[in-house]
């Protein structure tokens, strides 16, 4: 439910919800769902219910255990913003949030709606970082809504990018996440895709973080760019009191 992570933009995960349902094309092949069904094979009591939304009022305050600062995903199983998360259980995810100051926190959805309806009633402290994914044309609009929020760090996750997005505005966004697909029925990324939005942040300043090329067996493939690896990252830092 938290711990060490894989993924390769944060350093640690906590899953105080896990469980979600599709809500667009980058859902169709769901690591998490993937992930969940077999937990819940394994009779692991956190996924009793699969892949369905459970609440864990039990990890709401883990963070506050981790006394070293790192950097958190917040519901790498689940998204915060989904209708069946109540709204005072988000406020006292963010209330962890604001006490566990010494931490950065990315919460990452795609339920923009929600996130913009909620926005102005929940704390954005400046260790809070948001980001909405966008996989293709039809989810643009979720970058829309993130711009309205006030949260020092406003990032896109462009996971797994499905076809050119063509030319997006980035004014307020600090940082961009682009990958492909991976897994055995991986959609297929063309290169010219993530060569474009490297050269739009380039041109507006804003970090890039290249996180795979994907596939079928994504550890052949990689993570290089032109040559390179990308790791660039928004240049905030949790605040210390």
């Amino acid at each position: 439910m938290a711990g060490n992570s894989k993924i390769e933009w944060t350093e640690s995960t906590w899953n105080p919800v896990t469980g979600c349902d599709k809500v667009s094309q980058g859902c169709k092949h769901c690591y998490a769902e993937t992930m969940a069904k077999r937990l819940y094979a394994m009779r692991n009591p956190r996924y009793r219910n699969g892949f369905s939304v459970t609440l864990h009022e039990d990890l709401i305050e883990l963070p506050l255990r981790w006394k070293k600062p790192r950097t958190i995903f917040v519901n790498s199983m689940s998204d915060l913003f989904h209708k069946d998360v109540p709204d005072a259980f988000i406020r006292a995810v963010f209330d962890t949030m604001c006490r566990a100051y010494w931490h950065n926190f990315q919460i990452l959805t795609k339920r923009s709606a929600r996130l913009l309806e909620l926005s102005n009633i929940l704390e954005w402290y400046p260790n809070i970082w948001v980001g909405v994914s966008v996989e293709d044309r039809k989810s643009l609009y979720r970058i829309d809504h993130l711009r309205t929020v006030s949260a020092a760090v406003r990032f896109l996750s462009v996971e797994p990018l499905l076809e050119s997005l063509g030319v997006i505005n980035l004014s307020g966004i600090s940082w961009v996440i682009v990958g492909g697909e991976s897994g055995p029925h991986a959609r297929p990324m063309s290169p010219s895709w993530v060569r474009d939005l490297r050269d739009q942040c380039t041109r507006a300043g804003v970090p890039f973080f290249f996180k795979q090329w994907g596939g079928v067996q994504k550890k052949k493939t990689g993570r290089h760019l032109d040559g390179r690896t990308w790791d660039q990252m928004p240049n905030k830092h949790a605040v210390v009191a």
